[in-house]
This record gives structure tokens, C-alpha cells and sequence, in this order.
């Protein structure tokens, strides 16, 4: 038996209306409504298998397609069609057909289940009219902005070429006066530099004036010391007795060698010691410190063992501290010299440096020196402040045309979100998304700011490209891959982040709503697939 619904198709004619009644194997859609001609073998959709049209809806499954059986859940892959008058029209599963549930809300699935069903197709389509209204004014209100921001745009647009052809001109500008300002400094750091080493020499020779004053003192009082005769000569035996002045200091300073040091004769007057000085000076220990011992070490009088003069007796090999032994290899390494060089005493380097710091700090530069060095720093503030502007002009360039040459939509109306940020706060986080830059996270009560992605592309399908923004490379998640942000926009007549979700581990999902994503209204359907039956 084959089961039939009756549908009415309402047609507008001239003003009035005409009721016709479509006849059709009930579950079938209108649009497949020539498929299934009465009184002619039916052939399955797949077109596997010809049968008769008495077996259309016989609760018997005859093509594998199950398009035999569009009304009963004999096919456990058929399709019900929903007619839904005053609603939406649609498909639910054959299995659902006569199961005691209303899935459709005009109740046509349920002819013979004796489910007691409301027809709630009128309310349903009445509350979705309702919304779809909502919609559609929101639509309506969002595209008006929207043609407004596409208006500033191009407004804006205009503003940035003309002031990028204004900040070009201004570098020519700035680069000639660079370029004049650079020649005014060198042409004053030559004399400047000239000036200033004239003063730096004048003091190295007052340097060493002062040094070769105090070296003669220091001679004169040596050759005191030496002449122990008070003869006015230094005699071989004389030298001797400062065995630091042996020349190989194998510990034996023989009258051989001190003769060596004198030059080749026996004694030298205060006129030739001034050629054995420069010999020996660096050797040579005054008498007046002969006695004195290095700092750090004690003097042999207030040792424990004052019968010996051997300090390893003092110190056996196993108790000499681990520091000392580690001093002595660093000023082995420091003073790079071999075992048998002598060294000298601390006492003789702290009066060498004593007598540098006697030569005092460099005098003041002259009148005319300082008015050179002046006029120098004076030319050199003026080159760098020059050179300053310069480059913030070239980093105004580079970003004017970056924001020229930026894809801001098909009509430049998402280019008021340029550098623009929107907040969006939950119950853990504040997350902050920056059109264009980057999308981030903070904690909400306090810690360090997360980066959820740096701005990388649209995103959308082929048929609407600026329905999503993507955001690739943010920090990287524990043992897992860098975060991303994917970015949804959808029509509103405010600028806000709307929702923000994880969906995958380090990905991340916002909701933004804009009116520079909105359609014209007149070219959006009306949200209704076409309607078959009225």
C-alpha cells in the first residue's frame, strides 16, 4: 500500500490565489517529486534496480539507497522528509519515522505511531522570524558602520599617502643637514684632536721628567749606600755585598760578575754608576728595606721555631696550606717567569706605584684647548640630534607605508582596528587581543603576561577570507607546540571580543564581532532554504 501526502502549494496569480494539490509518496521532498510518478516502475535513485512503484513505502527495503522506502524505517539509511509548513522544511533519519517521538514539528513523522503530537511548526517559524529579524536589523545597522568606517578609511588612507609624501620630502631635507653637520664636526674634531694630543704629550714629557728627577734621587741616594767607605767610588766588593744583584741568581754573586756590572774595572765614580744604575736598579733593595718583610709574613723573631732559619722546617711539606701553595701558581702564571728569575720584593712595587700616583692626574686642559673641545661636543650634539631625527623620520616612513600597503579588507574596513586592542575578562584570565600584533594572556589576579600568537594571516574560507584571523607563533606550551590563536568574526554593531575558548591543547579560539565583517543586507537570503510547500 502505498502511503501518499497530500501537500497544497499556494501560487499568486494576477493579484489573486489559486490552491493546488500536489500529490506525492509521503517522505518525499518536492524537488524529487518526479522521481516518483504513479503508475510507472520506480527506479532507485542509485540507479541500481528498477521495481514497482507498489513497492514505494511497502515497509519493505528493495533499493539499497533506501530511496524506495522515503516514508517508513524499513531502510536503515533512508531520509524522512520534514514538510514543516509555516517553519523550515528538513530530513531526519528513517529510523526516527513511527517511533513514538515528534521530531517533525508539523508531526507528519508520526502518522502511525499514535503519538500524541502538537503541530508547533507556526510558533517555531514565528520565533525564528522574530530572530531573524534581530538579525538582519543588527545587520542592517552594522553594514551602515561599516560603510562609514570604509569611507574613513579611505579618508584615512589619502591622510597617510600625503603625509608620507610630505615625511619623504622632509628626509631630503633632514639627510642634506645631516651631511652639512657631519662635515661641521670633523672639520672641529681635527683641531680638537690635534690640541688634545699636544696637552697629552706636554704631560707624558712632564711624566717623565718628574720620573727621571725622582730616578737621579733615588741613583744618588743607591750610590751612598754602596760607597761604604765613603771613597766616592763603588767598588766590586762594595756591590757584592747585595747578593739580589747576582746577574744568573744561582746564589753566588762572585767578584767576576760584580766586576761585569761595573763595566769591567774595579770601581766607578758617581759619573760612570749612572750606566751600572740602569743595570741594576730593577734588582736593587735599599738598606732601609732590607729588613722589612713582604706583607702577610712574620718576622723570623716572632716564630715558633727560632733555632732555624729554614721556613720548610717550620712548615713540613704535608701542612703548608692549600691557599699559599695556590698564591704561588697564580703569580708563577701572572708574572710568566722562570724559577731561577728573581723577583722583586712587594716593598719595591708598592714605591714604584707610590711614585706614580706622586706624578698627580693630568692637569686641566689650557684656555685655548678646552675652547677647541667645546666647540667639538658642541658640533658633535648637533650632528647626533640631526642624525636622531633623521632616523625617526625613516621609522615614520617605514610605517606609513606598511600601514599603506596592509591588507585591511577589500575596502580597507577593518583598518580601524589598526593599532587598536579589545579585552575580554574571565574568571581566571585577561585575555587581550591586538588586531594586526598579537594575542595574549594574563592572569587575572596577578603574574607574568602569556603570548597567545603574533598576528600571521587571514584565515577564512575561499568565498569569505576575512571571516577569520590567524595568530601562529605565541610562547611555546610545556613539552607541547607554540600557541595559536584562530580568530572568528562575526557581524555586530560593537567592537568586542565576545568568547574565548582552549578547544585543543595551545590552541585557542576567540569570537570577535565588528561591523566591518557585516554584508549588505539586500544580498543576504533570508536565512530561509527555499520553501517547497507554503
Amino acid at each position: 500500500m502505498i502511503m501518499f501526502g497530500h501537500f497544497v502549494l499556494v501560487l499568486a496569480l494576477f493579484g489573486g490565489a489559486m490552491t493546488v494539490e500536489v500529490l506525492r509518496p509521503r517522505g518525499v521532498p518536492l524537488s524529487k517529486r518526479q522521481f516518483y510518478e504513479e503508475n510507472k516502475p520506480f527506479t532507485c535513485l542509485d540507479g541500481t534496480r528498477t521495481i514497482p512503484f507498489d513497492r514505494i513505502n511497502d515497509d519493505y527495503c528493495d533499493c539499497p539507497d533506501g530511496s524506495d522506502e522515503p516514508g517508513t524505517a524499513a531502510c536503515p539509511n533512508g531520509n524522512f522528509h520534514c514538510t514543516n509548513a509555516g517553519f523550515r522544511p528538513g530530513f531526519i533519519p528513517s529510523s526516527r519515522v513511527n517511533d513514538g517521538i515528534c521530531d517533525c514539528c508539523d508531526t507528519t513523522d508520526e502518522y502511525n505511531s499514535g503519538a500524541d503530537c502538537q503541530n508547533t511548526c507556526r510558533e517555531l517559524g514565528r520565533k525564528e522570524k522574530e530572530e531573524l529579524q534581530k538579525i538582519a536589523e543588527i545587520a542592517k545597522e552594522g553594514f551602515m558602520l561599516k560603510k562609514q568606517l570604509i569611507q574613513e578609511a579611505k579618508q584615512g588612507l589619502e591622510e597617510k599617502k600625503s603625509k608620507l609624501g610630505d615625511v619623504q620630502n622632509s628626509k631630503k631635507d633632514l639627510e642634506a643637514n645631516v651631511e652639512a653637520l657631519r662635515t661641521v664636526k670633523e672639520t672641529a674634531e681635527k683641531p680638537e684632536k690635534e690640541a688634545k694630543e699636544r696637552h697629552l704629550k706636554a704631560w707624558e714629557e712632564q711624566k717623565a721628567a718628574i720620573r727621571m728627577e725622582k730616578d737621579k734621587a733615588r741613583m744618588a741616594e743607591v750610590f751612598l749606600e754602596l760607597d761604604d767607605d765613603s771613597d766616592g767610588f763603588v767598588s766590586v766588593a762594595e756591590l757584592q755585598s747585595h747578593p739580589e744583584l747576582d746577574p744568573d741568581s744561582d746564589g753566588s754573586f762572585t767578584e767576576a760578575e760584580a766586576q761585569g756590572l761595573l763595566g769591567g774595572v774595579d770601581q766607578v765614580d758617581t759619573v760612570v754608576f749612572e750606566t751600572v744604575w740602569n743595570n741594576i736598579k730593577e734588582k736593587y733593595v735599599s738598606e732601609s728595606n732590607a729588613d722589612v718583610p713582604p706583607p702577610g709574613e712574620t718576622p723570623q723573631e716572632e716564630t715558633q721555631d727560632t733555632t732555624s732559619d729554614n721556613d720548610s722546617e717550620n712548615y713540613p711539606d704535608e701542612d703548608i696550606p692549600e691557599e699559599e701553595d695556590n698564591d704561588d701558581e697564580e703569580d708563577d702564571e701572572d708574572d710568566d717567569m722562570d724559577d731561577g728569575d728573581y723577583k722583586a720584593p712587594p716593598t719595591m712595587r708598592t714605591d714604584e706605584k707610590k711614585d706614580d700616583d706622586d706624578e698627580g692626574p693630568m692637569p686641566p686642559y689650557d684656555q685655548e684647548t678646552q675652547a677647541l673641545i667645546d666647540a667639538a661636543q658642541k658640533a658633535r650634539d648637533e650632528f647626533n640630534e640631526a642624525e636622531k631625527s633623521l632616523r625617526e623620520v625613516e621609522d615614520q616612513i617605514r610605517n606609513l607605508e606598511k600601514e599603506i600597503s596592509f591588507d585591511f579588507g577589500p575596502s580597507s574596513e577593518f583598518a580601524y582596528l589598526y593599532s587598536q586592542c579589545y579585552e575580554l575578562t574571565t574568571s581566571e584570565y585577561v585575555y587581550r587581543l591586538c588586531p594586526f600584533n598579537k594575542v595574549s594572556q594574563k592572569p587575572k589576579f596577578g603574574g607574568s603576561e602569556t603570548s597567545l600568537g603574533m598576528w600571521g594571516k587571514w584565515a577564512g574560507p575561499e568565498d569569505n577570507i576575512y571571516s577569520v584571523m590567524k595568530y601562529e607563533h605565541g610562547t611555546g606550551c610545556w613539552q607541547g607546540p607554540n600557541r595559536s590563536t584562530t580568530v572568528k568574526l562575526t557581524c555586530g554593531k560593537e567592537t568586542i571580543v565576545t568568547s574565548t575558548s582552549e578547544p585543543s591543547r595551545c590552541e585557542y579560539l576567540m569570537e570577535f564581532t565588528s561591523p566591518a565583517i557585516c554584508q549588505d543586507p539586500s544580498s543576504i537570503d533570508s536565512g530561509h532554504p527555499d520553501h517547497e510547500e507554503l
